[in-house]
């Protein structure tokens, strides 16, 4: 038995790894990053770096030698062994995750991207789920967690980590200051010029991400004090005028070069296009591409540069400084990022629901969110009653799952991807799935302003649709959205703004038509909401811009 117990440990030791120092360890784990983590990296950057000369290999070469240098001495920088084996086995997950959004999407695991995960449900989480997501978080996070389960670095005193650390250093200086001075051109570019690769880099970016996003919620919890406003003010009716009716309809990942109202040269607006009185602004950007931030961005006062999650929790939005003023909110959403954005206000949240024919149990369609409401609006009085807001937020276009947000009916360019795996389809088949949600949408829209129509014997009626951020359909290799902002294309951040008014309210408020078709081409983003959302509820606040109001310029004086 003594013997048996003996050849078991013998076994054991047999499969540990041993370090002799934590140098070895650490380029051991470094290498393992950059040569296997960062495929989506390296394409990038050979396609940006490559000019068919042998220096192109020598600037590769260079960048990765400098890339395992640098993460080598980031891990040497955690204290101990043991501490910095468990740091290691901690970046492998994270790792994993990063390499799959990277080269499946060509999207990076930024703070943003980290809080949107934070605000998804279910639903849209499985919505990513595929046999490629599983190989990604088995091959790259749970299989390298053996060797790291079993590696033994050799015990050091305080003096031999010192030692060992500062050596590393010295000598990863050494070597690599040289290689990079004499290409100090490229490196200049690709450290100035091209950020987007800084994104894509496993697991450097996503570990930045993640810091950020730890801090961002360090300053939501020091919480802060808001800038004092006094309390919000309506503008006098005239008189026996109907109550207003205006829907504000927040997309979902719509972008706008997809709009046939747009200029897009396939029919994704039949509806709207055959409306009276649509105003398609073109020239619109959103806040974020993210809707964790985008929603509450594009309610909040603040505009882009000095939004904050922290601060926009310690100010009211637009639609509680108008609840404030005497209008009577409500919320209808399929979205699980519309969490909070209504306050206490009235909220109907669809997102769970089953009714059938809108749901399948796993999603809902968004025509769910027009349910009941027509009712509800034939039991308002005929005369009197409060001005009312009514908001929806869509699932829209959010994927990859874009086939399960329209049903058959709406399904007008085939073949449409039908997989939640994009990798899988083709370019065109992403995008005929994606243009069907906007066709979709637009039917939606188009119902809705039937409505409004409908009711304008009672209510003086207006539609505004603003999505929350675009989306990318494989351009340059990227999918879907998120990217951080300051590299993101165009087709995430530039996004469709509609507004519709009937005779009635066009004529309450004097808008002269003309001059709302001369606004169209104008630049606008997310920060003109908050204003053009008091405007057209007839509210003022005093943080209220004129300028910032997409109709001030062609309502009539004093409305």
């Amino acid at each position: 038995m003594k013997a048996a117990a003996n050849q078991t440990r013998a076994q054991a030791a047999q499969r540990i790894v041993r370090f002799r120092s934590p140098v070895s360890f650490a380029l051991l784990i470094a290498t393992l990053f950059v040569a296997f983590f960062n495929l989506r990296f390296w394409q990038a950057t050979a396609a940006a770096f490559s000019h068919g000369q042998a220096a192109d290999v020598f600037f590769l070469a260079t960048l990765g030698l400098v890339l395992t240098l640098l993460y080598a001495a980031a891990l040497l920088m955690v204290p101990g062994n043991t501490l910095m084996i468990v740091v290691a086995g901690l970046l492998f997950p994270l790792g994993s995750m990063a390499a799959f959004c990277a080269d499946s999407f060509g999207l990076a695991i930024n703070s943003e991207m980290i809080r949107n995960v934070g605000a998804t449900d279910s639903r849209e989480a499985l919505a990513l789920f595929s046999p490629r997501i599983v190989i990604y978080a088995v091959c790259f996070g749970v299989l390298p967690q053996f060797l790291v389960a079993r590696s033994r670095i050799a015990p050091l005193d305080l003096r031999g980590h010192l030692r060992h650390r500062l050596l590393f250093c010295a000598a990863a200086l050494a070597l690599a200051a040289p290689l990079v001075g004499v290409q100090a051109s490229r490196f200049g570019d690709f450290a100035t010029q091209r950020r987007d690769l800084h994104y894509l880099s496993v697991p450097g970016a996503a570990v930045q991400g993640l810091a950020e996003y730890a801090n961002g919620r360090l300053q939501d919890a020091a919480g802060g004090t808001a800038a004092a406003a006094g309390m919000p003010r309506r503008i006098a009716s005239p008189a026996a005028a109907r109550p207003l009716l205006v829907f504000l309809v927040i997309g979902e990942t719509a972008r706008q070069m997809n709009f046939q109202l747009g200029g897009y040269g396939r029919p994704t607006n039949p509806g709207l296009s055959q409306v009276e009185g649509v105003h398609f602004f073109g020239n619109v950007t959103s806040c974020a591409t993210t809707t964790a931030v985008s929603v509450p961005c594009m309610l909040s006062r603040l505009g882009r540069e000095d939004f904050t999650l922290a601060a926009a929790a310690r100010s009211p939005n637009v639609l509680s400084e108008l609840a404030r003023a005497g209008v009577e909110v409500s919320l209808r959403s399929n979205n699980s990022g519309s969490k909070g954005i209504a306050g206490d206000r009235r909220t109907l949240d669809f997102s769970e629901s089953r009714e059938k024919p809108f749901c399948d149990g796993a999603s809902c369609l968004d025509g769910i969110l027009t349910t009941g409401l027509e009712a509800e609006l034939a039991a308002r009085p005929a005369q009197g009653g409060p001005d009312r807001l009514v908001v929806f937020h869509q699932m829209g276009s959010h994927g990859p799952a874009y086939y399960e947000r329209y049903p058959q009916s709406a399904e007008r360019f085939t073949p449409a991807c039908q997989s939640n795996d994009i990798n899988r389809c083709s370019l065109d088949e992403i995008r005929n799935a994606y243009d069907n949600t906007i066709v979709y949408t637009d039917q939606l829209l188009t119902g809705q302003i039937a409505l409004l129509r409908k009711v304008s014997d009672r209510f003086d009626t207006a539609l505004i649709y603003l999505s929350d951020h675009g989306e990318s359909l494989g351009e340059n290799g990227v999918h879907l959205h998120g990217a951080p902002y300051e590299v993101a294309p165009g087709e995430q951040t530039r996004i469709p703004l509609i507004i519709w008014m009937s005779d009635a309210y066009r004529a309450r408020f004097a808008i002269d038509g003309a001059c709302m078709r001369g606004q169209l081409p104008r630049p606008y983003s997310h920060d003109n909401l908050y204003h053009t959302l008091l405007g057209a509820m007839g509210a003022r606040t005093d943080f209220y811009r004129g300028a910032m109001d997409v109709m001030e310029t062609c309502r009539a004086t004093g409305n």
